[in-house]
């Protein structure tokens, strides 16, 4: 192999290593985590109006420990 096709490989492995690198902070970032666990939370928080009190009380402590759970937040 010559240097020029050595050069090109080393130069796509480089650039596909910085955009996994970006990528993955991004993903990991504050912000997206956040939005993410509101989806959880929203899907979780859904519940129909006829729904007795007692019961609402529980799935929205459900989805409460289910969003903590999900931001890393230890609740004791």
């Amino acid at each position: 192999m010559n240097s020029f096709g050595i050069a090109k490989l080393i130069i796509i492995f480089l650039s596909l290593s910085y955009l996994g690198v970006i990528f993955l902070l991004n993903y990991n970032s504050q912000e997206n985590i956040e939005k993410r666990c509101m989806l959880k939370f929203e899907k979780d928080f859904k519940i129909p109006l006829e729904t007795p009190h007692e019961e609402w009380v529980l799935i929205l402590d459900l989805a409460d420990n289910n969003y903590l759970k999900c931001m890393g937040i230890s609740k004791y």
